[in-house]
This record gives structure tokens, C-alpha cells and sequence, in this order.
């Protein structure tokens, strides 16, 4: 799997790592399907898009783990058949109708079909530790879909969004979604804990088996609380949406500080941030990635082209429509109405 210097340099710059896997998972899907949250319904509350293995389905039994089902994945190691998702982001115009925002390719995979970018890092620096992958069955969440306030989005340390003045920017992070046109495109940033309480695969808000350091944060090697002694890899999704089509402030609010952008379960603040993971790696690739602690390629990983990854689509089970123009956001009839 080729890399660009730019790509490699870039990817160091962002994590301050010395060792971690950064590689490009193409769209899957979008539609109306959670299978964490909202298992067995079709459609869901609100609109996702979906990066990784084929076996994505309307209800994905822990017991029976994506490699098993899967045929196929967007992400370009091969053996990755994990399931990643975030919500998805519309413009809202003046007169009240919604228009989709489409994914944009990262620096150093710009052939890649939307989707994301996604991290895997054992450590920070030169501070070696040993880090445990995550196991068959384990999924989390991270963030509250209903937030509206920074008090609320506090609670998630570093769900944050990145204005882009150019493709390389990774300075300026914010919890709040920008209040100004971005020249290259609105970075959605989705890092998750990286304690784990060493038992459970999941739990029932999916969030309660993991936990943040108990001081500073995986990138200052901060300790694990007593309660989620195991140290799990730092997972980090970087999620570039193409917002500079509607860049033109005579789109925008009339009132000051405002901004058109909505997440799809009907968030403008951007507080409402969250992402989804179910783990599918094959065998012991990543714990296999881990240990040999690879740095952006990894040539112990099977590996595919992005070309072949664009190759791996899913059909959309929810039949609706969510392009073009649209009169209210997908599900909006299930939404809570949260100001």
C-alpha cells in the first residue's frame, strides 16, 4: 500500500506518533441503519454513513463477528472488516430545504470514494506501552447525538471539528461546528477512549466499558482509572466533509454568528458530534499491528489498493430519498426536538 511523503509527514504531524496506522476506508453506504443503537430497526431515527466490511446489517450479532460474514471492505488493509460510522451532514438553506454534503478524500488518498480516514495508534512519542486490541464482539460509541451545549460536549475530550483553510490545517479545533465558510472543507475529528475495563465487549450505552485516562489523555500517556485498567489503542476518525460548495455567506443565516450546517439527527450546534465502531479485524492483524508498533504502512497486514476498496459497496436497505434538495432531513418525524 503506497504512501506519499506528504501523506506519511502529515500523519506524523497530526499524532505526534511514532508509530500508527493511518489508511483511507471508502463509502460503504448511507442510510437510515444503526445496528449499535437501534438494532433490528429499519430505518433508524436518523441517517449514518457507513466505512468498512459488507456484513454491515440492520442487526449485527456480536456473536457472530463481521470476518465470518463479510466478503469484502472499503478500507485499504484487507483484513479489516470492522464496521466505522458517524451521523451525516446537511446544509440547511434560507427557505428551509436540506441539500446532503458529500465526503471528501484526505491528503494522501485522493482516489478514495468519500468515506474516512482512520487511525490506529499504540503510543505516543517515545513512551513505549503495550496496548491491547480490541477483541471479537467489542463495539463502542462515543458522544451524545442529543448534545446541544458545550457543557454537554465536554464530556467527550476530544470530539471536535477542524476548519480547513487548507487541505494540510490541523490547528485550530473547536467543539462548536464553524461559524465561518471553510476555504477546503469542515473536518470532523472522533477520537475514542482509550481505557478499557478488560471484560466487557460492550455495554448497554455502549460507552460504559470505556474510559478516558483518569488524568491527561492518551497523548500525555496518562494512567487508566482503576475501573478500565486495560490500554486499549487510540481510535481516531478523521472525517472530511465537502462544505465549499455552499461557502457563499449570501447562503448562510441572516444572523450573525449562525451557520447552515446540521448533523442529520437535527444538531446545529455541532455538540452533537458522535461516531460508532464494531470491531472486525481478521484474526490478530491489529494486535499483530500493534505489537510490531507500524508506522502509516504496514507490511506484517495484508493489504488492497483504494481502487479495490471503492470496489466494495453496499445496497441500501432503507429506501428514501436523501439527496438532491430535500423539504426536512431523513427521519425527521422520530427526531427529538432539542434547542
Amino acid at each position: 500500500m503506497y504512501r506519499t511523503r506528504g501523506a506519511i509527514a502529515l500523519a506524523l504531524m497530526v499524532s505526534g506518533a511514532d508509530a500508527l496506522l493511518r489508511f483511507s476506508c471508502s463509502q460503504l453506504v448511507v442510510e437510515r441503519l444503526d445496528p449499535l443503537v437501534n438494532p433490528g430497526a429499519a430505518p433508524s431515527p436518523h441517517l449514518h454513513q457507513i466505512v468498512g466490511g459488507n456484513a454491515f446489517n440492520i442487526s449485527m450479532d456480536p456473536k457472530t463477528p463481521p470476518p465470518s460474514l463479510a466478503t469484502c471492505t472499503t478500507c485499504t488493509f484487507a483484513d479489516d472488516f470492522s464496521n466505522y460510522w458517524t451521523a451525516v451532514l446537511y446544509f440547511k438553506a434560507r427557505n428551509g430545504s436540506y441539500h446532503r454534503v458529500a465526503q471528501k478524500p484526505n491528503v494522501g488518498f485522493e482516489q478514495a470514494t468519500g468515506g474516512m480516514t482512520i487511525y490506529y495508534t499504540p503510543y505516543i512519542g517515545s513512551t513505549k506501552s503495550s496496548v491491547t486490541a480490541f477483541q471479537p464482539g467489542f463495539r463502542m460509541l462515543i458522544g451524545q447525538q442529543g448534545g446541544r451545549t458545550l457543557e454537554e460536549a465536554q464530556k467527550y475530550r476530544q470530539l471536535t471539528y477542524t476548519c480547513l483553510k487548507d487541505p494540510m490545517t490541523r490547528t485550530g479545533e473547536t467543539k462548536d461546528m464553524p461559524t465561518q465558510p471553510c476555504p477546503a472543507g469542515i473536518m470532523a475529528n472522533v477520537r475514542f477512549p482509550t481505557c478499557w475495563d478488560g471484560k466487557n465487549l460492550d455495554s448497554p450505552d455502549h460507552t460504559s466499558h470505556i474510559a478516558y485516562p483518569s488524568s491527561g489523555t492518551f497523548e500525555s500517556n496518562g494512567p487508566c482509572p482503576s475501573t478500565h485498567p486495560v490500554k486499549i489503542p487510540q481510535l481516531f476518525y478523521e472525517v472530511i466533509w465537502d462544505t465549499t460548495p455552499f461557502n457563499d455567506k449570501s447562503l448562510w443565516p441572516e444572523e450573525t454568528g449562525q451557520q447552515p450546517f446540521v448533523w442529520s439527527q437535527g444538531d446545529s450546534t455541532g455538540y452533537g458530534s458522535h461516531g460508532d465502531y464494531v470491531f472486525g479485524w481478521k484474526d490478530n492483524a491489529l494486535q499483530k499491528a500493534m505489537d510490531t508498533n507500524c508506522n502509516i504502512n504496514c507490511p506484517q497486514l495484508k493489504s488492497q489498493s483504494i481502487a479495490v476498496g471503492n470496489k466494495c459497496v453496499k445496497q441500501t436497505q432503507v429506501k428514501e430519498t436523501i439527496d438532491g434538495w430535500v423539504d426536512h432531513l431523513p427521519g425527521a418525524e422520530h427526531m427529538e426536538r432539542k434547542k
